[in-house]
Parts: C-alpha cells; sequence; structure tokens
C-alpha cells in the first residue's frame, strides 16, 4: 500500500504526513518545550515544596499529562483531522454542534499565537541587547520604560513601539513562510534544527551555571523537600496546572500533530517519549535557573530566601528583569545571554508554529486550502491584530491579562468539556482504548478509560471553579489594571473563543466531512446467539448434546468474553474485526 495512501482519509483526499516518527517525535517535543518549561515549572516548584513537589508533580504526569495526550492522539488520529474535523466525525451525523468544540479549541490557538509572538520578539530583541548589556543596572525600568514604554495598566491599542514592532514582524514573517511550506517541509524541518540547538545552548548554560559561586545554595532551595507542602490543596493543583499547561494538551496541538501519523502508526510510545522528554527539560531548566539565582544571592550578599521573597523568580520578570540582571554579573555576560535569550526564542517558536498549525490546519479541512494559501489567509489577519495589540505602548498588559484567561479559563474549560463530550456522552472510551491498543505497544485500558472519564475531569474543574472564583474576588493584577481591560480582553477572549467557534461552525464545508471511515474499524460488541430449537431438538432425540455443549465453548473460546469490543472495554484488541474496508484501508497484518 503506498504511503501517501495510507496517510489520507478512507474517502477523499490525501492528507499531509511526517516523514516518520522521528519527526512526529521531534515536533511534538518541539511543542511541548516552550517558555513555560524555562520561565515557570522553577519557581513553582520552589513556591509549592520544592523537592517534594515532584511527588504531586509525577502523580499528575501520570494520572492527567500522559492520558489527556493519549486522548489527543485517539481524536487526531482516529479521525484523521484537525480539531474541528476530528469532533465533526466524533459527532458522526449529528456532529454540528461538536464541531464547535474543536473552532473553540482553534479560537483559543488564535488568542494564544497574537500574544505569545510578542514574547518571541522581546527575547530576540534581548538576544541583541546581551552583547552589550544594554538594559544597565535597572532592569526593571529598562523593560517596561525604556524598552516596552508601557504604563502597566491601561490596555488597548496605543502608540507603536518601534523596538517592539520591527522583530514582532520579522517573527510574523518566518511563522508564516514555515506554515506555508507544510507539515514535512516546514513544521518538521524547522523543529528538526531548532530542538537539538535548543538542547545543545540550554545544556550549556546549564553546566556553566553549575560552576558558578553559590550555585549549590540555589540548588538546596529549590530540593530542599518541604513534605508539610503536600497537605495542601494549592500544591497539588499547581502540580496538576504546570503539567496541564506544559504539554500541549487539549487545545488542539497534539490532537492536529497525530491526524499527520501514517495510519499504521504506534501511539502512545511515542507519546511517552514526549511526555517524559518535556518533563526532563523542566527539571533541567530548574537547575539552571535556580543555579544563576544562587550566583546572584551570592554576589549580592544574600540568602535564597530573601532574593525569592523579593519576587521575579517566574515568568516576565524572570527572564527579562532577573535574569539580565544576574546575566551582567555573569564571567562573559555577552555569551550568557545570547545562550539564555536564544534559548528563549527557540522554546518558544517551535511552541508557536505548533499553535498555527492548528489555525492552519482547521482553515485547510473546511475550506480545502492548499498549506501556502491558509497560511496567507490565517497568517496576515493574525499578524496584523498581533502587531496591533503588542507592538504598542499597551502590549505588557494586554499580554498579561489575555495569557491569563485563555490558559486558565479557555484552554481548562476546552479539556473538561472535550473529555465529558467524547467520553460520556458518545462513550467513545472503549474505541478510543480499542484504536491506541491495537496500533500500539504500550496499551491503553481501563485504568486509562477511568483516568481520563473521571479523574481528570473533575480535578480540571475543580481548578476551573477556583480560578473563576478568584478572579472575581481578586482581581488578577491586584487592582493595577483597568476593569475593561479585565473584562474586554480578558473575560471577553472566552466569550470570542465560544462566539467565533459558534460561526465558523455554521458555515459550510468544502467537502463532506463524513465520507469517511476511521481505521481500524471498531468491531462491534460480540454477543452470543441462543442456540437454535431444531439442535435441541435434534439433540434430545439423538442425545448428542455433549457435542452441542462443546461447540459452545469453542465458540466462546474463538469469540472470548466480548468486552473487546463492547463500549467500556477495549483490553483485548483484535484487527480481525476489520471487515468493513475499501482500497485505502491497510491490510489487517501490516500494522505496526
Amino acid at each position: 500500500m503506498a504511503d501517501n495512501a495510507a496517510a489520507g482519509s478512507a474517502k477523499g483526499p490525501d492528507r499531509q504526513q511526517w516523514s516518520g516518527q522521528y519527526g512526529f517525535i521531534i515536533s511534538a517535543i518541539g511543542s511541548a518545550v516552550g517558555l513555560g518549561n524555562i520561565w515557570r515549572f522553577p519557581g513553582v516548584a520552589y513556591e509549592n515544596g520544592g523537592g517534594a513537589f515532584m511527588i504531586p508533580y509525577l502523580v499528575a504526569l501520570l494520572t492527567a499529562g500522559i492520558p489527556i495526550l493519549f486522548l489527543d492522539y485517539a481524536l487526531g488520529h482516529r479521525y484523521r483531522g484537525s480539531p474541528p474535523l476530528a469532533f465533526r466525525r466524533l459527532g458522526g451525523k449529528l456532529g454540528q454542534w461538536t464541531e464547535s468544540i474543536g473552532w473553540f479549541q482553534v479560537m483559543i490557538c488564535f488568542f494564544i499565537a497574537i500574544y505569545y509572538a510578542a514574547i518571541l520578539a522581546w527575547a530576540a530583541s534581548y538576544f541583541v541587547f546581551s552583547f552589550d548589556q544594554r538594559w544597565g543596572d535597572d532592569t526593571g525600568t529598562f523593560l517596561i520604560q525604556d524598552y516596552l514604554h508601557s504604563d502597566g495598566s491601561t490596555g488597548g491599542f496605543l502608540p507603536p513601539v518601534a523596538g517592539v514592532l520591527i522583530p514582532l514582524a520579522l517573527i510574523w514573517i518566518a511563522a508564516i513562510i514555515v506554515m506555508a511550506l507544510g507539515v514535512k517541509k516546514g513544521v518538521e524541518r524547522a523543529n528538526a534544527i531548532a530542538i537539538p540547538v535548543l538542547v545543545i545552548a540550554f545544556g550549556v548554560l546549564v553546566v556553566r551555571s553549575l560552576f558558578l559561586p553559590g550555585a549549590a545554595d540555589g540548588l538546596n532551595s529549590l530540593f530542599s523537600p518541604d513534605f508539610s507542602a503536600l497537605g495542601k490543596a494549592d500544591v497539588w493543583v499547581a502540580a496538576y496546572s504546570q503539567i496541564f499547561f506544559s504539554l500541549s494538551i487539549a487545545f488542539g496541538i497534539m490532537l492536529t500533530y497525530a491526524s499527520y501519523r501514517e495510519r499504521r502508526s504506534n501511539l502512545t510510545s511515542p507519546g511517552l517519549v514526549v511526555a517524559f522528554a518535556n518533563s526532563s527539560f523542566e527539571i533541567m531548566a530548574g537547575l539552571g535557573v535556580f543555579s544563576i539565582l544562587g550566583f546572584m544571592a551570592h554576589e549580592n550578599g544574600q540568602t535564597m530566601k530573601e532574593l525569592t521573597d523579593a519576587g521575579g523568580i517566574t515568568g516576565v520578570g524572570l527572564s527579562f528583569i532577573t535574569f539580565p540582571k544576574v546575566i551582567s554579573e555573569m564571567p562573559g555576560p555577552a555569551a550568557a545571554g545570547a545562550l539564555f535569550f536564544g534559548s528563549l526564542f527557540l522554546a518558544g517558536f517551535t511552541s508557536l508554529i505548533s499553535i498555527l498549525q492548528v489555525i492552519s490546519g482547521g482553515l485547510q479541512d473546511k475550506f480545502g486550502l492548499s498549506e501556502p494559501k491558509a497560511a496567507l489567509v490565517m497568517g496576515i489577519p493574525v499578524a496584523v491584530i498581533s502587531l496591533a495589540a503588542f507592538g504598542t505602548e499597551a502590549g505588557l498588559p494586554n499580554l498579561d491579562v489575555i495569557d491569563k484567561y485563555a490558559n486558565e479559563v479557555g484552554i481548562v474549560l476546552s479539556a473538561i468539556v472535550m473529555m465529558v463530550v467524547s467520553m460520556w456522552v458518545y462513550r467513545k472510551g472503549g474505541e478510543f482504548s480499542y484504536h491506541l491498543s491495537v496500533l500500539s505497544t504500550f496499551k491503553a485500558g481501563a485504568v486509562w478509560r477511568f483516568l481520563v472519564s473521571v479523574v481528570c475531569p473533575v480535578v480540571l474543574a475543580y481548578i476551573l471553579a477556583a480560578t473563576v472564583i478568584s478572579s472575581f474576588q481578586k482581581p488578577h493584577g491586584g487592582g493595577g489594571y483597568n476593569w475593561h481591560l479585565l473584562y474586554v480582553a480578558g473575560w471577553g477572549t472566552v466569550v470570542t473563543c465560544v462566539v467565533g467557534a459558534l460561526i465558523l461552525t455554521l458555515v459550510g464545508w468544502k467537502t463532506d466531512p463524513l465520507d469517511f471511515e476511521p481505521y481500524p474499524a471498531y468491531p462491534a460488541p460480540a454477543r452470543r446467539a441462543p442456540e437454535p430449537r431444531v439442535a435441541v431438538a435434534a439433540t434430545a432425540v439423538t442425545g448428542a448434546g455433549a457435542a452441542g455443549v462443546g461447540g459452545a465453548a469453542a465458540t466462546d473460546a474463538v469469540v472470548g468474553s466480548g468486552e473487546a469490543g463492547s463500549p467500556d472495554g477495549a483490553d483485548t484488541p483484535r484487527l480481525e474485526g476489520n471487515t468493513k474496508r475499501d482500497d485505502t484501508t491497510p491490510p489487517a497484518g501490516e500494522v505496526n
């Protein structure tokens, strides 16, 4: 069977695909490893029990991160589409409303993309600033006033800032070019270059930081366990939140990436590689960040507690205020700054193109656009909005508020709805479990179904409720933002995602999205047929009852208990059930 035939849906045009398993894995790692790995994980770990935080972190990875990642893979790979197409096919003939879930994920990616590119523009600028430490001694004033020209509270669309606007425009040009080249020549090739360079550059920085004076004190403060923190609910919420936001799950990226895999592809084992690679990079980031913070405390004659109590150990403050200050004090500041901000840029750019691929893939699937045309139709409007909102003096407050609501409300809501609809409304747990298990070496059985249908929705519902309640009790920004910024840029982001999803759902498809058959075919539940009456009569007359009993036993041995094909169980997947085939369905024996 030709590869391009296997890559397409059972009916309809061929679909783009990765060059192979390595291309998929390196691209998925590129999406997962982003800004949050470098500027969020170390501070979150330190503030939530230090070394003891690794216990809830690993629990969250195993009970939420990996299970939801597998669900994304199952949806995208089985239904061979971006989120709108995959959820449309999930719902079948009555699935127009489920399509809106996919467009909601696309809209979330739109909002994340417009501000994510702005952070990359800052990182690119600071990469250049590293060579002469242009930020000076007061790095906070330099960032807020000299570079961003921000008053920190107004928001909206204000006069442009050339120092941000120019690198931001260049980043959008580069991103659109990558999108136009397609999955294999664009996205995969960009990740194949960027990720090895990122690992080497950041690895050099980490190794160098380990030998700085005071590095040991910094590492002790990060990894010294505070086991009393394990009894606090907030610590567990922080662990689940970190895993959830760092793995690029539940807002279309991994679903879209999985749809470009060949039909005969191992899914779960690569998923484990991606998940643990992401966590490994976070730990490496923790080593580097806190070694450098330990050096800073040593140079300033402070304890680590005094340093961290002053703030600036996560997010924008860590990357663009604290780190420039400590880089200026390090031996070889130009090289250290270039390594750090270069790594930050590379990690962010590979994540940005994965976010844009969700939008581009949705447009390609629904409107039948080519890769270059979709890149332009998507890229130009998104770039213009990004430049208008974040290439101006209002960029910082806009970014902070939209980031808060798009991630902590939008993505979490998307995940909950995705799991409830697929696992409870349409009861696809057994089918997805079958799909993952029959194509993969690592099986996804009853435990996986329990986690994605019960544990994950409950945990995320708690996180969402806590976030919403907190947003009204303690407004984001501590009262420093105008109310219209919080409601227009904040809650307005969520409302716009919902409205945009509904409008895009009402637009007609270029081709019939249901002209498709998933592979491998999900076997119908096996039921033991009642014994024919004529056979009973014959048995009674001839006295051959033993033969009838033996025949029934033999049938049970061949068919099994029926659990493999039931809606709630797929622990014994078998390809023999694939009796409905067409010319693009690969033979059962060819599955890897």
